[in-house]
């Protein structure tokens, strides 16, 4: 039946081309036109999906807080401006520019990862005059440049941790298990936020521009949130394992001349990542896989006398650092509930290691500083 029926279009298509156009001519315009037709059914259909998680976070905002939507529509106060979050120095990610990521001495470069210095309290004064989830007009959705992917996710999230900041405070009375009730608004808005940011740190601008730092900051509260937190991780835990998992790919990956200036950002990011002990243990098995991987490849190509990528063993440098920063406030807290972090992976890194860094000191001496450096603090955390 399928033979016949391509053979029936095939004999249509001939009897029906317009004169002067062979019938490859013909069949070539016929399938553009139905190609763009389909585009056209896909972008009503992204621009359908957009206001329906649009309508569900408003729906699920006002049966957490009634009253907090009811107070937002009457009044144009931004939901940033009373939450008075944290949020990233946007200079920082333009001021260092490093021609090197590997100068064990540069103090700036641990504090680049936004677990130091470069993280503070700030607030944000904004433009008062956007409403609460103000309506986008659908024909803007079919743009996804990257400010646009990062705005919708970013204002139901920022409105998120206001309810809470103002519940916490006794302002506003605020159901949040309504959040187990509606896990699909929850995952989507949190995924698309993650999408955006990933977007923008595979081909980043300088400076940073505000919405990015918002989006930043709307995450790290989001994650560092004693009370959403643990919403937000049971339901978005494999999307914020892939969001780690691609910044350390577009790390490792990146070959251009200039790169530290825009690996800077994507480390930061990483860093912020860490503040929550749960993505941090998982951040902290990541990157040790990686960088043992990369250490036992480094011995087979000099044991052969072969090649090897310069590029990736330059761009390694930012990810010990990372590694060892985490090790460091992993150990530093005595707070901590398992100084086990690592698990598996740690085991692996610590098999063989001796060896590993007796066959490299010579030929990769700052190489194998690191890798001693994290091993004294992956065996100080197991002693503790």
């Amino acid at each position: 039946y399928l033979k016949i029926s391509k053979l029936a279009l095939a004999f249509a298509i001939i009897h029906s081309k317009p004169p002067g156009k062979s019938s490859k001519e013909y069949t070539e315009y016929l399938a553009k036109t139905v190609s763009e037709q389909n585009f056209g059914w896909k972008w009503k259909v992204e621009v359908l999906e957009a206001e329906v998680l649009r309508l569900r976070q408003e729906l699920l905002l006002n049966r957490i807080s009634p009253r907090f939507c009811l107070e937002n529509r009457k009044q144009d106060t931004s939901a940033e401006t009373l939450l008075g979050q944290e949020s990233i120095n946007p200079t920082s990610y333009s001021s260092q520019l490093e021609d090197s990521g590997c100068d064990v001495c540069n103090d700036s470069a641990f504090d680049s990862l936004g677990i130091a210095s470069d993280f503070h309290q700030s607030a944000h004064n904004v433009n008062t005059s956007k409403h609460w989830l103000e309506r986008v007009p659908p024909l803007n959705l079919c743009h996804t440049s990257k400010e646009q992917s990062l705005t919708a996710p970013v204002h139901f999230l920022q409105c998120l941790l206001e309810i809470r900041k103002l519940s916490e405070g006794g302002i506003l009375q605020a159901d949040f298990s309504e959040l187990e009730n509606d896990s699909f608004t929850v995952c989507n808005s949190v995924s698309q936020l993650l999408d955006g940011l990933t977007v923008f740190y595979n081909s980043p601008k300088f400076p940073a521009p505000s919405f990015l730092t918002e989006g930043v900051s709307v995450l790290v509260n989001l994650i560092t949130d004693t009370k959403l937190s643990n919403h937000v991780l049971k339901k978005c835990f494999k999307k914020l394992e892939e969001f780690k998992k691609n910044l350390i790919q577009i790390i490792l990956r990146n070959r251009s001349v200039n790169r530290f200036q825009e690996l800077n950002s994507v480390s930061q990011m990483l860093g912020l990542l860490g503040r929550n002990n749960i993505l941090r243990n998982s951040l902290i098995s990541l990157l040790l896989s990686e960088v043992r991987q990369f250490a036992e490849q480094l011995l087979q190509a000099y044991q052969v006398h072969s090649v090897y990528d310069i590029a990736q063993y330059e761009n390694m440098f930012l990810l010990c650092m990372i590694l060892e920063q985490l090790l460091q406030n992993e150990t530093e807290e005595s707070n901590s509930s398992s100084s086990d972090y690592g698990g598996e992976e740690k085991i692996k890194f610590l098999k063989n290691l001796d060896q590993i860094i007796l066959h490299l000191s010579d030929e990769f001496p700052l190489f194998s500083l690191y890798l001693w450096r994290v091993s004294v603090l992956l065996n100080s955390g197991q002693m503790q």
